[in-house]
This record gives C-alpha cells, sequence and structure tokens, in this order.
C-alpha cells in the first residue's frame, strides 16, 4: 500500500530484483531492513553499533535469542549487491574507538552491508539439529532522499506552488529572501540561458541548506539530492528552480520550460531508480527520528518536522505478504520509529519523548496499522554519550546529565571548547505533546546540546570494547527477533 504512482517498467524491475532476492535466498533467507532518518539522525552510529554488538557478542538483555542462549553468533559476508557501496563499517568503527573518539561521518550516499547470524531454531522443522542461518541486509540512505519520492506524483507546477508557498512563510524569510530576489529578477520566459538557470538553482540551493541549520531545523526540504547531491552535482538534473506560474503557455526554448523538463529528468534519474532497486525491495524497517533537534528550534521546527514524516512515510510499501507472494512483491512488514539521541535526557523523561514521537508519527502510524504492518515507538541511543546525576539548585534536586559537548556548542553565553565534562539539566519535556506545536507562554525551556562519543569503554569476556546504549537490545529485538525463533 502506497501512495506513489508507478510506471510499468517501475513494476518489471521492482519484480526482477524480488526474483532475484529470492533466488539468492533459495538456501540461506534473507532479510532487507532500511536505515533511515534525516541528516544527524543517528543513522551510522544506529548500524555501527548494532552491527558492532551483534559481532562481539555484547550482552543485550532486550535482545530474546541472546538472552535464551540460541544465537550462536554473527559474521560480515560478502557484499550482496555489486552496483551499491559497501557500509563502512570498520572505519565507522575506529573514529569511535580513536584517540579521541568521534563520531563517524554522516550518511551521504546509499550504502549496505550484509551480516550473516546463526542461531539455535525451536523450529525443529528447519533441520534435525535445529541450526539456521539468516542473512540480514542493513540498507542505509539519507532521509532527505525520501523527501523526494511524494514528488513522483506531483508535476513541476504543483512542486512550484508548494515550494514557493513554503518559501514565503514568515519563518522562512530570512533564509529564503537572497533565492526569492534572484527569482524576481529573472525572466522566465525569456530563452533558456545556462548561466540563469545555475544561478537560480545554486540560490534554492543555498536557502535549503539554511533552512536546515540548528537555528532553524526545518525538515520538509525537497529535493533532497540538493542537499546532498553525491556524484550528481552539477549535473543538468540537479539544476532547477521553483519558478512563479507564468502567465502565459511558455515556449520550449524558454528557460521556464528548461526547468520544467529537468524537474521531469530529475524524477527520471533520480528519484524512479531508488525507489525501484532499493526503496521497494525492503522487509523492514527503522526510522530515526531527531525530535530532539525539532524541539531545540521550536513549535515551527516541530510541526515541518510532523508535516515531512507524515508525507515520506505515506510512499512505504507496506503490509503483510504471505512467503509465496512475496517472491514477486516485498512489503515492509514492521515499522519501528526511534527517537534518538535519549541520552540528552534523563531517564525519567524517556516516556515523554516516546509520547512526542507517536504524535509526530500518528498519521503514519494509522496508515502502516490499516495495510496491516506492526509499528512501535522507542526512546533510544544507539550509543550513550552521557551519563546521569543530580545537582542541587536553590535548594532543589535536579536530575541531570553527564558529558563533554562538542567543542563549540553553546549554551546561553558559555562556548564549550571540547574537553570540559559538565552537569546539564536540559528541561522538562511537557505532559502534552500538543504543547509544543504552540508559540506560548505554554512552550518549555529546553537545552540540548551535542556531546562527545563515550570514552573509557568497559570491555567483554573477550577483550571487545562495549559501548554503553540505550534500549539498542528492544529495538534490535522488535527488528529481527521473530526472524531467530
Amino acid at each position: 500500500m502506497s501512495n506513489l504512482p508507478t510506471i510499468f517498467v517501475d513494476e518489471v524491475g521492482i519484480t526482477l530484483g524480488n526474483i532475484a532476492d529470492a533466488a539468492s535466498g533459495a538456501i540461506t533467507p534473507t532479510l532487507r531492513i532500511g536505515v533511515t532518518g534525516l541528516s544527524r539522525a543517528g543513522k551510522t552510529i544506529f548500524i555501527t553499533a548494532l552491527i558492532h554488538n551483534l559481532l562481539s557478542g555484547a550482552t543485550l538483555p532486550g535482545f530474546q535469542a541472546m538472552t535464551q542462549g540460541r544465537l550462536i553468533g554473527a559474521q560480515l559476508t560478502e557484499h550482496p549487491d555489486n552496483a551499491t557501496p559497501r557500509f563502512a563499517y570498520e572505519n565507522h568503527l575506529a573514529a569511535l574507538l580513536g584517540t579521541p573518539p568521534t563520531w563517524p561521518e554522516s550518511t551521504r550516499r546509499i550504502s549496505q552491508v550484509r551480516l550473516t547470524l546463526r542461531y539455535q531454531s525451536d523450529r525443529w522443522l528447519k533441520n534435525r539439529m535445529g541450526l539456521s542461518t539468516l542473512n540480514l541486509d542493513i540498507v542505509d540512505y539519507p532521509g532527505e532522499w525520501l523527501l523526494d519520492l511524494p514528488l513522483l506524483s506531483k508535476s513541476f507546477r504543483q512542486w512550484s506552488d508548494e515550494a514557493l508557498d513554503l518559501a514565503q512563510r514568515p519563518n522562512r524569510e530570512e533564509e529564503a529572501t537572497p533565492f526569492l530576489e534572484a527569482l524576481k529578477a529573472t525572466d522566465t520566459m525569456a530563452q533558456a540561458d545556462e548561466t540563469a538557470a545555475e544561478t537560480l538553482a545554486l540560490a534554492f540551493t543555498q536557502y535549503l541548506r539554511a533552512s536546515k541549520q540548528d537555528a532553524r531545523a526545518l525538515s520538509t526540504l525537497p529535493p533532497g539530492r540538493f542537499l546532498m547531491p553525491g556524484d550528481l552535482e552539477g549535473s543538468p538534473a540537479l539544476t532547477f528552480a521553483p519558478l512563479p506560474k507564468p502567465s502565459h503557455a511558455p515556449r520550449s526554448n524558454s528557460l521556464y520550460a528548461m526547468l520544467e523538463r529537468r524537474f521531469e529528468a530529475y524524477k527520471t534519474v533520480v528519484i524512479r531508480p531508488f525507489f525501484r532497486d532499493h526503496f521497494a525491495r525492503l522487509d523492514r524497517q527503522i526510522v530515526l527520528v531527531d525530535a530532539l533537534r525539532a524541539l531545540n528550534a521550536g513549535p515551527e521546527a516541530v510541526s515541518d518536522l510532523e508535516n515531512a514524516l507524515t508525507s515520506v512515510l505515506a510512499c512505504y510499501r507496506q503490509g503483510r505478504v504471505n512467503p509465496i507472494s512475496r517472491i514477486l512483491n516485498r512489503r515492509i512488514d514492521k515499522i519501528l520509529f526511534a527517537a534518538t539521541k535519549a541520552d540528552l535526557l534523563h531517564h525519567t523523561s524517556h516516556a515523554k519523548l516516546e509520547a512526542i514521537l507517536n504524535r509526530l508519527v500518528m498519521n503514519a502510524t494509522r496508515r502502516a496499522r490499516f495495510a496491516g504492518a506492526q509499528t512501535q515507538s522507542l526512546a533510544i541511543a544507539a550509543i550513550r554519550a552521557t551519563r546521569e546525576g543530580r545537582i542541587k539548585d536553590n535548594g532543589d534536586t535536579l536530575d541531570t546529565i553527564i558529558g563533554t559537548p562538542e567543542q563549540g556548542q553553546v549554551l546561553g553565553d558559555t562556548t564549550y571548547d571540547g574537553e570540559t565534562e559538565i552537569a546539564l539539566f536540559p528541561g522538562d519535556l511537557p505532559d502534552s505533546p500538543e504543547s509544543l506545536f504552540k508559540t506560548d507562554e505554554s512552550t518549555p525551556e529546553l537545552n540540548f546540546l551535542r556531546f562527545l562519543p563515550p570514552t573509557d569503554l568497559q570491555r567483554s569476556e573477550t577483550g571487545e570494547p562495549i559501548f554503553p546504549n540505550i534500549r539498542l537490545d528492544r529495538a534490535i529485538d522488535y527488528l529481527i527477533g521473530d526472524k531467530l525463533q
């Protein structure tokens, strides 16, 4: 079940891909999990932590296959897709274990990695020894690319109207003004000119990037490849911008007509291959949501994040399928919504964070469940950067988090040097998530900073470093636990 229009060629490509997956999994079953979220939601950290915990056999109390002693082990195996870059697990782990440790680079393109899990099955029909194997393919892709999927159902005119309406809203005025002024100075009905197209595309891209910064933390910023162009940077397919409605039918050689053709080319060259080759072939999905960043920026950012999540999650092919029909028609049967960076809050606020997440994805959850898919929400930290403590303040006892803010982080009049450990009271999340959408005295004062990775890690019995986490075990169990029975 998806809102996306597809063409015959798309469906043929999706079916052929599913058949190829089924053939390769005839001996060893394969589960494909998509990991996504808007930038800085923690995708790379989540995947690195997931892989490391499974490879090292770290203790994961909420992961039933492990606590029951049925998980024999895991190992990285041959990369299954020669056309997709491999997730650079080793490089990301090295960054986290460096001196000093640093967070790994953010996701900027699609990547994939395969883990093979060996486990003791409790279903004796699998084989006489009860030992089974599962290939776990983890597909990592920027959430900004998801924002492009709804464009498949829109014309250039429709997208332009929506984009310009957003750009003219008061909360985007500062960032959008240079682009809007460049647009006013351009005769879009004049003969097509490459310099004019590049000028508008650059101004539009700069507006999108400025809106994405922490001060605004806006999310509804398609086209996503304008923010993460990869090897398409500078190509005609990425050199267009929204234009106002023309007063008369544009000539085929006009600037307007050229940018309209490039918008359609963007859909053909960029969006459809992503949807066909990767997105439509997933079995399960975790959506990482950096709700705290939006809360820090205020009600407009929270509302914009809700709109972005609702829009992109309507694009999923969701629902249950039986093993036979799955060969031709893959569906996502489980979605996990995860509010990341729970370590920036005291544990007493985690239930409120989950309530906020549930409010943000309310519409998407209803749609998924109607289609037959299961959903769950969790507040997590795949790698915990803080610990908890308490401080006295004017006779009151405050629950705090303790850690070292990244260099350049600012709170009030203080700019942190990246070396000083602090105890921070991040503020109280509201009892009602609805208050976060209102700009009035009910809006809570919140303080969320970015902290450096943990140091002085504990070691497992085999000497492997153990990263502290919050509910990573429960996330893993929800995503793959039923496949290890």
